[in-house]
C-alpha cells in the first residue's frame, strides 16, 4: 500500500508540509514534529506561527529522514495566511510545494470567505483517469485549508468536529470524535491534550478505488491529540496515529512552543 505524507494525510493530516518566516508580529509560536513508520523515522517538520492582532501566517518545511531519505530525498514547504474566525482559522492563500526524487508539484490556493476563488496545481494531473471523481464549485465552498484547518481556536469545540478540506486538488472531510484527553509531554508543554478518533471521508478530486485512498476511508483507529498553546490561545495537533499495514504512522510533537 502507498502512503503519501502530504496534505492530503493531515498534511496528514496533514497533514500537507513546511521554511520558517521572519515576521514582526504580536505573538510567534514554533512547533517541530518527528514523522515515523513503526518506530523508524520517516521525517522532521517544522512549522512557525505568527499573530498580529487577528492575524495569522504560518509556514514550515517537511524533510525526509532515516531510510526514507536514502532511496527517495523528499521535502516540502508550506504556507498559509488569514483571519481567526471564532470557530475555525479561515485562510486567505495557501500554497504548498514539494519533491520527491525526481518528481515535484506546487499548490496554490486563494480563499474568500471560506470559500475557493482561485486554486492551481503545477503540473497537473493530466490525463485525468475515468475514474477520477472531479471536484465541482459546490464543493468548494465553505472549506478551510489542509494547515491552519488543523488549528482550533481556544474558546471553540475541538472535537466533536468536522472539518471540510480542500488541498488544491481534493475536497475531503475529516471528522473528529470525542475519545477524552491523555497526558501529553514535550519541550515546552507539559499537561492534558485533547484525544479526537478520525474518519477520513473524500468527497472529490481522487481516484475513485485507490487502494491508499479506500484504506483511509475504511480505517476506524486513527486518532490525533489536540494540546492548547496559551499564548496563541489556539489548540493544535501534536500526536497523531495513522495504522498501516506496515506498522503505525506517528507524528509527534517535539516541540510545542518552548
Amino acid at each position: 500500500m502507498k502512503l503519501r505524507i502530504g496534505s492530503r494525510a493531515v498534511a496528514l493530516l496533514s497533514v500537507a508540509l513546511f521554511s520558517t518566516a521572519s515576521l514582526a508580529a504580536d505573538v510567534e509560536h514554533q512547533t517541530d514534529y518527528s514523522i515515523s513508520l513503526a518506530g523508524l523515522p520517516l521525517a522532521r517538520a517544522s512549522f512557525h506561527t505568527a499573530l498580529e492582532k487577528n492575524r495569522y501566517t504560518i509556514s514550515g518545511t517537511l524533510h525526509s529522514a532515516g531510510l526514507v531519505d536514502i532511496f527517495s530525498r523528499t521535502s516540502g514547504q508550506t504556507r498559509v495566511s488569514g483571519v481567526i474566525g471564532r470557530d475555525h482559522l479561515r485562510a486567505n492563500e495557501y500554497s504548498m510545494s514539494y519533491r520527491s526524487g525526481k518528481k515535484g508539484r506546487a499548490i496554490s490556493v486563494t480563499y474568500s470567505n471560506g470559500n475557493v476563488v482561485h486554486a492551481s496545481m503545477n503540473p497537473k494531473r493530466t490525463p485525468l483517469p475515468k475514474n477520477w471523481v472531479p471536484v465541482t464549485s459546490r464543493d468548494m465552498r465553505n472549506v478551510l485549508d489542509p494547515l491552519s484547518g488543523l488549528i482550533i481556536p481556544g474558546k471553540a469545540r475541538v472535537c466533536p468536529n468536522t472539518l471540510p478540506i480542500f488541498d488544491g486538488e481534493s475536497r475531503l472531510d475529516i471528522k473528529l470524535s470525542a475519545k477524552g484527553t491523555r497526558p501529553f509531554k514535550t519541550k515546552g508543554f507539559d499537561g492534558e491534550a485533547i484525544v479526537c478518533g478520525i474518519r477520513f471521508v473524500p468527497k472529490a478530486g481522487y481516484k475513485k478505488g485507490r487502494e491508499d485512498v479506500e484504506y483511509l476511508r475504511r480505517l476506524q483507529t486513527m486518532e490525533i491529540w489536540f494540546a492548547k498553546s496559551d499564548a496563541v490561545d489556539v489548540y493544535a495537533p501534536v500526536y497523531v496515529r495513522i495504522p498501516t499495514k506496515l506498522g503505525p504512522v506517528t507524528v509527534s510533537a517535539t516541540r510545542f512552543g518552548g
